[in-house]
This record gives structure tokens, sequence and C-alpha cells, in this order.
């Protein structure tokens, strides 16, 4: 019973045929591979407009990068506290955009508000060289505590950061989990609510690794090529990487895998809600389950082999928030095998 990260399971078989295809015969190297320039125009469909696309080979690679491309050593990234660029990516962003601060902001449930944005951008004076300054808003959706932004909140995190001159960037490592949830389109959720670039993420969703930076503003792309290739993620037989996400994108696949993985949490959720000891502390929105567990709960779910996440010290009730996150190869029994020891 793994529910530590949906990083924990294997490759969806389509990945793997996908990958033996890729293999049969010869093809141009570093990106100039047929199946990259389908992949281009295969995103374009997706997106429902005109994309750059840059695959890359981890999600820590795509923010990076991305955000190095769109903030210069002076700037700064706006984010939300518990992000994974800034708590998880061990300086990555600084590394590569060669000193750009990343400032933390605190948000109710893994989620930035406007109100937030604005009373941390007027901390920041424009143009004084004392101060960094802010060039980008980095949101991440589905967000570390398994929530999700909506269109019209996306659209209103864009409109405070166009109105102060920031890009708006968007680490989708869960992205499909997120559209799943909502229902609606890939644009609709992106370019259409004002995002500037997106970390798509594959891996945690039934790729061996394999992610994709995308700029709706193909012109905005800047040097991202040079930079991807000074970090040593232009790979020179690309087509493997480009392979997986055609995979992905191939009859909505990447959705079907996020809506199971999503429909397992909500499964796992319900049946913890009815237990004593468990409170849910988050809206399980996506394939995350945060709940705070008594320490005998716990302890018996891991005596019987369930392995999960603390997140953070115990609290003074003397309960524990832990994370159970779900994939789209989470066995079903699994899950019912969790709420039975639990209620046990």
């Amino acid at each position: 019973m793994n529910f530590t990260s949906d990083n924990c399971y294997g490759a969806a078989p389509e990945m793997i045929e996908a990958l033996a295809r890729a293999n049969d015969g010869a093809d141009a190297s570093y990106g100039d591979d047929a199946i990259s320039a389908r992949l281009t125009r295969r995103f374009a469909e997706v997106f429902e407009r005109e994309v750059a696309v840059f695959p890359v080979i981890s999600g820590t690679a795509a923010n990076a990068l991305s955000l190095a491309t769109l903030v210069p050593p002076h700037g700064a990234v706006l984010c939300h506290a518990t992000s994974h660029v800034v708590v998880d990516e061990c300086g990555a962003v600084e590394l590569f955009s060669h000193g750009a601060r990343l400032v933390g902001i605190e948000g109710e449930a893994g989620k930035l508000a406007p109100t937030a944005v604005e009373a941390a951008l007027a901390r920041f004076v424009k143009g004084d060289v004392h101060h960094p300054q802010p060039k980008a808003l980095s949101i991440t959706n589905a967000t570390e505590l398994g929530t999700v932004y909506r269109a019209h909140e996306i659209a209103a995190l864009s409109g405070v950061a166009r109105a102060h001159g920031l890009k708006l960037h968007m680490d989708g490592a869960r992205f499909a989990n997120a559209v799943a949830s909502l229902g609606c389109t890939p644009a609709e959720l992106s370019w259409k609510a004002g995002v500037d670039a997106l970390s798509f993420g594959a891996t945690k969703n039934g790729a061996l690794g394999a992610e994709a930076v995308i700029f709706f503003a193909p012109a905005e792309s800047g040097d991202f090529e040079y930079r991807r290739k000074k970090s040593g993620h232009l790979m020179s037989k690309m087509r493997f990487v480009s392979a997986q996400l055609e995979a992905a994108l191939d009859k909505a696949g990447w959705l079907a895998h996020a809506g199971r993985a999503n429909a397992l949490a909500a499964a796992l959720a319900r049946g913890l809600e009815g237990v004593r000891g468990a409170e849910i502390a988050f809206p399980v929105e996506t394939n995350a389950v945060f709940v705070r567990l008594d320490a005998a709960i716990a302890a018996r779910l891991r005596a019987a082999g369930a392995r999960f996440y603390d997140w953070g010290p115990p609290e003074a009730c003397g309960r524990r928030l832990v994370r159970l996150v779900t994939s789209f190869a989470t066995p079903e029994a699994d899950v019912a095998k969790l709420v039975e020891i639990a209620k046990a």
C-alpha cells in the first residue's frame, strides 16, 4: 500500500509501447526528429493555439529553466510559500536564473489570493536599484495541497500580474489532475486565463521521465533553447522523451489516468471521513488526501504496510498531518484495505 507519491508507480503500458516504436530504426538527434515535430503540432491541437514546446526530463528543470527565461538575475519570482519551486527544488530557480529571488507568500489551502500578491508586491519599490524587481508570478495547479485553481481564479491573478508587468508561470506537474478535476479544457485553464508559460507534467501521470515547457506565445520563449542545452536537458535522443509525451496526449489518455487517480483519492477521503481520529484537512480536489490522524491510527496503518508521508511535526492535539497520494496505477484494493485498517 504505497501512498507516498504518484512518482512511486511505474510507467503506463502505452509509454512502453511508444518507446518501443521510437526504438525502431534511426532518426535525427537533439529534437530534430519526426516525433518531436509531431509533438509540437499535437500540443497546439490540445491547447487550441500555436505554442513553443520544449521537452525536458524533470519537473525541476521545467520550472527552473522556464522561470530563468522569464526573470533576470536581479528579478524576483512571487509564489506560494509551500510551492515546489521554493521548498523542494534545492535552489534550482536561483541557480539557473543566476540569482533571481523567490518570494514565498502565504495562502489558504495552497492557493494564492490576488490581495496577498498585491500586498507582497507593495513591499518592492519599482525601479529602486536596492530592491529585486518582481518579474514573474508562479502558481501551482494542482497545488501542493491537492487543491485546484479555477479558471476565474487564475484570470484574477493574471490581472494582478499584468498590472505590475509580471509574467504568469504555472507549475503543472499535476496539470492533468487539475484539468480532469474541473472538466474544463486545457486552454481554459492555461493561456485563456492568462498563463504565459506552463511546466506540463507527465512523469507523475504515467511517463518514465518526461515533462514539457510550453510557451503560449512562441516569440516569448526567448533564449530557452540555449538554457536547455547549457543545463544538460537537450537530450541527444530526444525522440524517446517526446514519444512519452505524444503517447500521453494520444486519445486523451493523460486525462483518463489523472481522472482515475482523482477518483481513487475521492474514494479514500470518503472512507476516512467516518473514521474516529481522522480529519480531512483540505478539500480533496485531485489525487492527494491530507488528513490529520491520531498517532495510534498512523502507527497501525504503517504496521500493516501502508506507506505515506508525514506533513510537518506533530500537532498540539496529538495528531499529525499526513499526505496520501493516489496514482493512475494505485490498486483499488489498496484504498479499500487502508480504510478498513483505519476503521479497525
